[in-house]
């Protein structure tokens, strides 16, 4: 049986009320997830069911108020603010719906990010994003800046800066959600192959029903908890 490489467990996660008369959020209530590596799993549900803050959690953006998320052997709850930002930057892709990629940076140089951040010498860096930048179909655009590109380019781009640095897990937010229907499909199957090829743990959130089903599993968000579809 393949190992977990993402485990959640018994997550809650409780907002402070805002005014004297607002009452508190409790957004989930002993959430549970496991992630095998290889596998990929889509996550649905209602807008506001917590989708986009249930990926904060597992990506160290946000704790939780109770629970333990783990990925591999790190206990990711328990990480100084410092040893979270290096465990997003050395185990987790992150793809949001927008791009943020830096405007006055080139496609390659967006990609090289992330590992000149973690201190590899920048000719080195380059070399792996000029790799990736193949790997996405870009190759030929490695000088254009992010305002020279299409929306399936940018977002293209910001997938190669997610995975340059070999991560276990993908996390993707709404990646296809700024895309119309045809660049949507291209950026969905590249995301497959992607996540096939480098034998990643996936999870997706995604409003897409038809994206969500080609995924090896399907999990909705609803009052606070994840339950098969």
């Amino acid at each position: 049986m393949t190992a977990s490489i993402l485990r959640a467990a018994a997550l809650e996660k409780t907002y402070p009320p805002l005014g004297a008369n607002a009452t508190g959020l409790n957004l989930f209530r002993d959430l549970s997830l496991e992630v095998a590596a290889g596998e990929m799993v889509a996550i649905v549900g209602e807008s506001g069911a917590g989708k986009s803050s249930l990926l904060h959690l597992l990506a160290a953006l946000d704790r939780p108020t109770a629970g333990e998320v783990w990925c591999a052997d790190t206990n990711v709850t328990r990480l100084t603010t410092k040893q979270a930002a290096a465990y997003r930057n050395r185990d987790i892709g992150y793809v949001w719906q927008f791009h943020y990629l830096l405007p006055e940076f080139t496609a390659l140089e967006n990609i090289a990010m992330p590992l000149l951040a973690r201190g590899v010498p920048h000719k080195s860096a380059l070399i792996s994003a000029a790799k990736w930048l193949d790997r996405v179909g870009l190759a030929d655009r490695a000088d254009h800046r992010s305002g020279e590109l299409s929306g399936g380019e940018q977002q293209r781009v910001s997938l190669a800066r997610a995975l340059v640095t070999e991560p276990k897990l993908l996390l993707a937010d709404e990646p296809t959600g700024d895309l119309d229907t045809a660049t949507a499909d291209a950026v969905f199957t590249l995301i497959q192959r992607l996540h096939r090829e480098n034998s990643l743990a996936s999870v997706l959130v995604t409003h897409n029903l038809d994206f969500a089903s080609r995924c090896d599993r399907v999990l909705r968000l609803r009052n606070g908890k994840l339950s098969p579809t």
